[in-house]
């Protein structure tokens, strides 16, 4: 009997089998295991990109207009409507809003390593979220964790995972985190210092306030080359990627795009070459630019009308009132950088009765951003009427004789669309940015404004050369015809502005 139970405790044959009943358990367990983090990669990689696509859509309607949260949470709900994946494990289920939690943020954190909750609040206690459509440009977009069946957020494990005491789920939470970003990239290397700016930030307008409240309407800004302390009546140079600064402005391109957010400026201006650039706009082109005159680049305007008699080379301006150009504001300020805006309708009596021959027909006021008709024309609506009633070609009175057709520029005839004497130009506070403009420091902008030329840029001396670096330059005269922002009439918008949503997080 002991010898049997001997043999038996050393006989050896199927321990394999104990073995495999004891590891069997433990391997089928780490299978599952391994089933289930496979299912729940896939299943976070799916939804991940669900949610990168829905960031990415709500964050390119946030562009700073009164109903930019609408329109997000309008495209929010059509990408759900319309999308046909589908996310369960019991059943089959589409992802819909009800799965996600959406809020728009007025900024994130500096550091990807700060994180964001569903409502916006970060790992420092800072709220991000608002709900101003005017301030918020991120769309934060969190999937909830509320099951799949029912929601998007937990699935169901294969693993029993209750018999050691934890859940037979696991949470998904993907989270995305995509920003409205505008470019702007036809336009000129200039900024133009904000001139509703003041040394008292509590009185200072914004271009888009100036512009919405009709204060930019119907006024003369004139504008000179920024010193060391530049301020409203100022002008300077972005950095581009052209070569030649007086082609740049030519052409009405810096080369480059420049971010909504960040220009960075650039000391330098050669004032000979931001005149004889903007001058090809009408009609006239100085030293070298004189073989361009065929060049459809560097094209007039349409209209080109200038007071003046004859001459592709310099503005030289008749003195003896038989030709007007657009006349200039009364009142002006040099501290602001402007003149007072127009007043009455025999604002244009002169200018109409030289250049036309006849009564001034009370133009409409088109661009007005308040609305108004009845307020007297601005200098880019007069300009824009002679163009639309074919009055172009009209003589001025004798000797002169002049017209606004371009007889200088010898290639294809220009056209009226693009305008060639509009130009985006960037607006900066100046006062505010005074050291980032002196030291080349990325800066935000106040905004863009489309402005319009009311004349060409005349030297002080204007019997010298006209590329003559010696003789003083007079200001550039200018309208403000349009800025970006939710105040604006959306041209300079819709044609000169990049909008593209990117993903952050």
């Amino acid at each position: 009997m002991l010898g049997t139970i001997r043999a038996f405790w050393n006989d050896q044959r199927g321990i394999a089998m104990i073995l495999v009943a004891i590891m069997l358990p433990v391997l089928v367990g780490f299978a599952l295991l391994a089933i289930d983090m496979s299912r729940a990669y896939g299943l976070h990689n799916d939804l991940q990109k669900g949610v990168d696509a829905l960031a990415l859509a709500t964050a390119a309607e946030l562009d700073g207009r009164s109903d930019s949260i609408t329109r997000a949470n309008l495209a929010a709900s059509t990408l759900l409507t319309e999308q046909k994946t589908k996310f369960s494990t019991v059943g089959d289920h589409t992802l819909a809003l009800s799965d996600v939690t959406i809020r728009y943020l007025t900024g994130i954190p500096a550091s990807d390593d700060t994180r964001l909750d569903a409502s916006g609040v970060d790992s420092n206690g800072v709220t991000w979220a608002s709900t101003d459509p005017k301030a918020v440009s991120f769309s934060l977009v969190t999937v909830n964790a509320s099951g799949l069946t029912d929601g998007a957020g937990a699935f169901a494990t294969i693993f029993p995972a209750s018999f050691i005491g934890s859940n037979d789920t696991m949470d998904i939470r993907p989270q995305a985190v995509a920003g409205f970003k505008q470019s702007i990239c036809e336009t000129v290397p200039l900024f133009m210092c904000n001139p509703f700016e003041t040394k008292d930030p509590s009185t200072s307008k914004t271009i888009q306030q100036a512009f919405a409240s009709g204060d930019t309407y119907g006024r003369e800004f004139r504008i000179l080359k920024a010193g060391n302390t530049p301020g409203p009546g100022n002008f300077g140079l972005l950095d581009n990627n052209l070569t030649s600064l007086r082609d740049a402005i030519a052409m009405g391109t810096a080369g480059t795009c420049y971010s909504r957010d960040a220009i960075t400026t650039k000391t330098g201006v050669t004032l000979g070459s931001v005149n004889t650039g903007l001058n090809t706009r009408f009609d006239l082109y100085s030293g070298s630019l004189s073989k361009n005159m065929k060049d459809w680049a560097y094209r007039p305007s349409s209209n080109v009308r200038k007071g003046q008699k004859t001459g592709c080379t310099k503005y030289d301006p008749v003195v003896d009132d038989t030709a007007l150009p657009l006349p200039p504001g009364t009142n002006y300020v040099d501290a602001n950088g402007m003149s007072d805006k127009i007043a009455a309708q025999n604002f244009w009596t002169s200018y109409w009765s030289v250049n036309h021959g006849t009564a001034y027909p009370n133009v409409p006021s088109a661009t007005n951003p308040t609305g108004s008709k009845t307020a007297p024309a601005s200098r880019y609506d007069v300009y824009q009427y002679e163009i639309s009633k074919g009055l172009v070609g009209d003589k001025s009175k004798a000797p002169t004789k002049e017209t606004g057709t371009p007889s200088c520029y010898k290639g294809e005839n220009p056209t009226p669309d693009p305008d060639r004497r509009l130009l985006n130009m960037a607006i900066v506070d100046c006062y505010a940015n005074t050291a980032k403009i002196n030291g080349h420091i990325a800066i935000k902008p106040d905004g863009y404004a489309s402005v319009f030329v009311n004349t060409p840029i005349q030297k002080q001396d204007n019997t010298k050369d006209p590329d003559d670096p010696s003789a003083g330059e007079k200001p550039i005269s200018l309208e403000i015809v349009d800025v970006d922002g939710g105040f604006a009439n959306n041209t300079l918008l819709d044609k000169a502005f990049r909008n593209e949503a990117q993903l952050y997080r």
